[in-house]
């Protein structure tokens, strides 16, 4: 059975890149051949934050920091989530005033995303940002913040009403009608005075952040059918951000109650005020939809269906993309064409999606072909392979940023990203956390450097 399945997936993978190069990807005339993807970097939040060893923070702010002199243009840079569920993650206020400091200089036009669990850590996002624009005397602005895949025990509990919220932060250029109170970066903040009443945990999910090729474009309607046909674009009064947030939904039922204490339908209407809000401060929305191809306890035969539904509420509430994560690493190829094929004929266009593949398996690049192959130009990775999910038992990291790029340059397709810097990178940052550099193409990419200059 074993030798069956393997011989499968080599046909498969034969079958992916023989169509893809049959279609565009290494003939036909140029502007067939130079399609681009976007690469979206999750390493300093998805594949540091199951690290057991303590990293300090400053080689956090060392890692994004060299990630953004690549050539990446949107990276992951930390998650507002309770220390208390990703102790890993206590330091992302600290990592954001980093950036925010930096941001004039060698990271300008780089995008961060910032996982969010809930209205709690967006509040704190929001806090954490003014304190830092204050503190480098920068004028106006908004925040945002991340979470990667944890929970609380009620990790979605959102305000019944978005009265008092105002008070968290303002629009960028846009006065404020309100003062916040100042509250710590650090800890959790106390709950704006307002009709509302929610509960002081908070949770993240996990994530696959990814973007569009210019992930700042908005949609110019967020009505259903508008949010999912239209191309992104930037309102003339709304002015591009650096930051944008992110979701975590779960594809099945008992990944839900498991990672974030509610079912799916809940989780959708809880994210419906936070969504709203976010892009009241100009802040763009992605959302991650996570074991989408496997499941660790109910197995791989998620139904795609029920992520095209998800999909399809998730663009209807504003957010701009979804990325589709096999957080298992349970994919295959024909369970991955399945899935995408699902998701158009449900009105979803590849261009709103993104995908997120680990690499438990080894099936993160054929499966990045069959997404190409079906039009998907947006793919998160971790350099090094770093990653993995504390709530996905067995499961191993993302795939490796070195890799996916090795296999573009192969296909001739464009990344903006330099192999060898990344490959640099991720031999540091496995180093750093005490780690075996899981990038093959990365290995074999600075064996040969140092080959060359010997």
């Amino acid at each position: 059975m074993a030798t069956s399945f393997q011989g499968l997936c080599r046909r498969c993978a034969r079958d992916s890149a023989a169509s893809l190069a049959k279609r565009s990807f290494t003939s036909g005339p140029p502007r067939q051949r130079r399609q681009d993807i976007r690469i979206v970097e999750v390493g300093p939040r998805d594949g540091l934050q199951n690290e057991k060893k303590a990293i300090p923070v400053a080689t956090k702010i060392e890692l994004v920091r060299r990630l953004a002199q690549t050539g990446l243009r949107t990276i992951e840079a930390g998650s507002f989530v309770s220390p208390k569920w990703v102790p890993q993650m206590a330091n992302s206020s600290e990592i954001l005033s980093s950036i925010l400091r930096d941001e004039l200089s060698a990271t300008q036009g780089v995008t961060y995303q910032w996982l969010m669990p809930n209205m709690k850590g967006l509040e704190n996002y929001l806090t954490a940002y003014e304190e830092a624009r204050g503190s480098s005397g920068l004028e106006g602005g908004f925040d945002e913040g991340p979470a990667l895949n944890t929970s609380s025990f009620d990790a979605n509990e959102m305000p019944s009403s978005t009265s008092g919220v105002d008070a968290m932060a303002r629009p960028r250029n846009t006065p404020s009608s309100s003062t916040a109170g100042s509250t710590s970066a650090s800890d959790p903040p106390a709950p704006v005075a307002s009709s509302s009443s929610y509960d002081q945990t908070f949770d993240a999910g996990p994530g696959f952040n990814t973007s569009s090729f210019n992930p700042n474009e908005m949609p110019s309607s967020t009505s259903g059918v508008d949010a999912m046909s239209q191309p992104r674009s930037t309102s003339s009064s709304a002015s591009p951000s650096p930051h944008e947030i992110s979701l975590f939904l779960a594809a099945t039922e008992s990944f839900s109650h498991r990672n974030t204490n509610c079912s799916i339908a809940d989780s959708l209407s809880r994210f419906r005020p936070l969504v709203s809000h976010a892009l009241s401060q100009n802040l763009p929305a992605r959302a991650y939809v996570s074991v989408a191809l496997g499941c660790p306890y109910e197995g791989s035969d998620v139904n795609p269906k029920t992520v095209a539904e998800i999909a399809t509420q998730l663009l209807e509430m504003g957010v701009y993309e979804i990325s589709v994560a096999d957080t298992t690493g349970m994919g295959t190829p024909p369970r991955t064409a399945k899935l995408l094929s699902t998701l158009s004929e449900a009105g979803v266009p590849a261009n709103k999606l993104a995908l997120h593949f680990h690499d438990t398996y080894g099936q993160a690049l054929v499966n990045t072909l069959v997404g190409l192959e079906h039009g998907v130009t947006v793919f998160d990775s971790a350099v090094g392979g770093l990653g993995g999910c504390p709530f996905s038992p067995g499961a191993t990291g993302n795939v490796a940023t070195e890799d996916l790029v090795n296999l573009c340059n192969g296909l001739g397709v464009r990344t903006g990203v330099d192999l060898q810097g990344v490959s640099e990178v991720g031999e540091w940052i496995s180093g750093e956390v005490g780690r075996g550099n899981e990038s093959r193409a990365g290995r074999a990419t600075l064996a040969r450097m140092r080959s060359d200059g010997a």
